[in-house]
């Protein structure tokens, strides 16, 4: 059996890794537009920071491809395919011929119309070849504005402090992480990265980047000029769709995959930020693993089912612990709890004595156990008033 899977991210090599398990004498090829071998790109923010070398960025080595027979095809586009004849066809004119194809093609930064976005000195951050081409533009900045306050941003902010770069985010929310934060959350989390040295412009908007072939500054709407060598783009990802649709695949924010992780077309899968499952495009890194793990194994010839993934982050913004997972209720319409220290921000949201969502700011401890709750929506109403004092064992729930 031939299987091609177009990406090389989380999903395709969980499910290149899912696929020899169950088939060993497989032959899987992996094509990749990128120089470099699956890599952890949620950590590419501590290599431009200088805390982690390219090596160490690594997820898998030369060797594991060779241990596991894996065809590795860097620096390889697929432009086209015939569904029908079951080939894809690279930029070069090669023909990849398949049983059994998965689409795990991820996502491309979103760049916003913004006059003079197409100046030197804008970046995203994405991929390895952004991440290296932002540490050597970096060398003569002094001045960051980065537009987006989400967590790739904030990461990006917290990498240019430690290489001493002045940062100031521009945010169009009036707070800070909208998805994974409620408004006393944001207002915590922005005083903390305030005393670290980022600088805020919250409920603000971008008219301007500035400059004559080099970004100079960021104006904003209400015309303050924000000083800027540098700017990051970080305003969201978009699925790359454009392939499948033009093979037919039906798609709207992704591509559409049912509970087995297939497509309208016979023996095509997606998986990972290009797939959309029930109208959900989930674009987090364990939604793209346990995706890459169950198309893997169907299409090797198994039967399991996919019944989505709790949305929920575990990470560190600027050296913060942070975690949050499912309806934050941010605009407080459900029954919640919080807790409040000098160290910690914690609320549970809940409804009809389940719990929905989470919010851990400072202290994570037990996020994992409410987080199987919540997709379990286990029953907490003997215990929802004790879920956030102090010394109750979450794992009790």
């Amino acid at each position: 059996m031939d299987y091609l899977i177009i990406g090389n991210g989380v999903a395709g090599t969980t499910a290149a890794e899912n696929i020899h398990r169950k088939d060993s004498d497989s032959r899987i090829t992996i094509v990749t537009d990128e120089d470099s071998p699956f890599y952890y790109r949620i950590r590419l923010n501590d290599y431009i920071a200088g805390d982690l070398t390219e090596a160490a960025l690594l997820a898998k080595k030369d060797q594991w491809y060779e241990e596991t027979r894996i065809n590795l095809r860097l620096k390889t586009r697929v432009t086209g395919a015939d569904a029908l004849n079951h080939v894809a066809i690279t930029e070069a004119g090669a023909r990849l011929t398949y049983d059994k194809l998965l689409f795990a093609s991820g996502s491309s930064s979103f760049i916003p119309p913004v006059k003079g976005s197409d100046k030197k000195g804008v970046f995203a951050v994405r991929s390895i070849q952004d991440a290296r081409a932002i540490i050597s533009y970096a060398k003569d900045v002094r001045d960051v504005a980065i537009i987006g306050g989400g967590l790739l941003g904030l990461e990006a902010g917290n990498a240019f402090l430690k290489m001493n770069i002045s940062v100031t985010v521009v945010e169009f929310f009036p707070r800070l992480l909208p998805r994974q934060l409620d408004g006393k959350g944001a207002e915590r989390l922005r005083a903390t990265m305030e005393a670290m040295g980022f600088k805020f412009r919250l409920g603000a908007k971008t008219e301007e980047i500035a400059g004559s072939d080099r970004v100079t500054s960021v104006r904003l709407e209400g015309g303050e000029r924000i000083p800027a060598g540098m700017v990051i783009i970080s305003a969201g990802v978009r699925p790359n769709i454009g392939l499948p649709r033009a093979m037919g695949i039906d798609c709207d924010k992704g591509i559409k995959v049912d509970e087995y992780l297939g497509t309208n077309l016979p023996d095509v899968y997606a998986a990972g930020d290009v797939a959309e499952f029930k109208g959900m495009a989930y674009g987090i890194w364990p939604a793209a693993m346990e995706q890459g793990k169950i198309s893997g194994i169907n299409m090797a010839g198994g039967n399991m089912v996919y019944n989505g993934t709790t949305m929920a982050n575990t990470l560190k913004v600027a050296g913060i612990d942070l975690a949050s997972a499912g309806d934050i209720d941010a605009d407080n319409k459900h029954e919640f709890r919080t807790f409040v220290n000098e160290k910690a921000y914690k609320k549970i949201a809940l409804d009809n004595n389940h719990i929905i969502g989470c919010i851990m700011l400072g202290d994570t401890t037990g996020f994992n156990r409410i987080t199987k709750a919540i997709t379990e929506k286990k029953d907490v109403s003997a215990i929802k008033d004790q879920l956030l004092s102090e010394g109750f064992d979450l794992n009790n729930i």
